[in-house]
């Protein structure tokens, strides 16, 4: 299993579409993806302080595209050795297991729930 955090708007549009193609795809051929293990960190790390987030829980079995496991850019400042999941290409609504709401704290962060 893998997550993807996404807004909830962009998530039900997604959904009508039957496809989820965020602007990451276009920009750097990917989506980026994390394990559970990552998700509050990198939530705590890109999204501190937005609200109406979602988790997706993708089912990797499910998926139609490629999914690599690749180093983060160094610039991300994440550990070395740390490997997130990379999606290239659009990401198929029904490779998505669970949807989870992630709830922001009043000081921006998040918290394992």
């Amino acid at each position: 299993m893998i997550a993807h955090i996404v807004k909830w708007s962009e998530w039900t549009d997604a959904v009508e579409r039957g496809t989820y193609a965020p602007a990451s795809l276009r920009a750097q051929r990917f989506i980026h993806c994390s394990t559970i293990a990552q998700v509050i960190d990198t939530a705590n790390r890109f999204y501190r302080g937005q609200n109406g987030l979602v988790v997706l829980c993708i089912d990797e079995s499910r998926l139609k595209a490629e999914l690599k496991y690749e180093a983060p850019a160094a610039a991300h400042g994440e550990a070395a050795g740390d490997m997130f999941p990379h999606l290239y290409g659009e990401l198929n609504v029904d490779a998505v297991a669970r949807v989870v709401e992630l709830p922001c704290e009043a000081d921006g962060s998040f918290r394992q729930g």
